[in-house]
């Protein structure tokens, strides 16, 4: 998979998209990640890429000629464009596993104020956002989403299984994980866990995480119940 970023800050980008997952898939061949600088595709001398808004207001907003000519130049037939913005949609599992299935995805960097209309209304074909909150600009976002997505890509992790038995994968917070000792400061691993019987500890963590979804993200839990019949156990 192939994942280019437009972005006013690329040194944000250095390190963390180096290691661990990220990094191995890079250096394995599993995505080809480009960051480039929006400054690259302005044309002034002091390479100008917002201005003040129509209108009055605070702050500043990114212009649309170097975003059109930085998307043109690096959009190919396949390539979804996506904008990071705090009015996006929202960034779950499923959006995800929905662009680790394409070959190509350019991320557009918010900044300031945002971006001007004419490019969400003609360039990008999505905005995603990860939170009710605002950053200081959308390299973090990105970030957020070029992880999420890279663990999905086959080969990416140790175990494909991994990936499917995440938190959110099938709606619900993951259950309970221990491991050795099975004993640590009179604190014992759930019996269940320790019985050998993989039906008991299938039953035992399906119950475990739906309690825990309902506890502690009772919004996600109202949308399991109402989209998937609880299993028999």
């Amino acid at each position: 998979m192939k994942i280019d970023v437009v972005t006013l800050f690329p040194g944000m980008f250095a390190g963390p998209l180096d290691e661990s997952i990220v990094g191995r898939a890079r250096t394995a061949g599993i995505l080809d990640l480009r960051i480039h600088d929006l400054r690259d595709w302005t044309h002034d001398r002091h390479k100008t890429v917002d201005d003040r808004p129509f209108g009055g207001g605070p702050g500043m907003v990114l212009k649309p000629e170097p975003i059109f000519e930085a998307v043109e130049a690096l959009r190919g037939a396949e390539t979804r464009v996506i904008l990071t913005s705090p009015g996006g949609r929202p960034f779950t599992q499923s959006v995800a596993a929905e662009l680790a299935g394409r070959s190509h995805v350019l991320l557009v960097c918010g900044s300031y104020e945002g971006f001007d209309e004419r490019i969400r209304e003609h360039l990008a074909d999505d905005e995603l956002s990860i939170g009710d909150y605002v950053l200081t600009n959308g390299a973090l976002p990105a970030m957020v989403v070029i992880d999420a997505v890279t663990r999905l890509l086959p080969g990416a992790l140790g175990h494909e299984a991994s990936a499917v038995e995440e938190s959110f994968s099938d709606g619900l917070i993951e259950y309970p994980q221990y491991t050795r000792p099975a004993e640590f400061r009179g604190w014992s691993v759930p019996e269940a866990l320790m019985s050998g019987n993989h039906a008991e500890i299938a039953r035992w963590r399906y119950r475990q995480a739906m309690s825990r979804t309902a506890a502690k993200r009772p919004d996600l839990w109202e949308k399991y119940r109402w989209r998937k019949p609880a299993k028999q156990v």
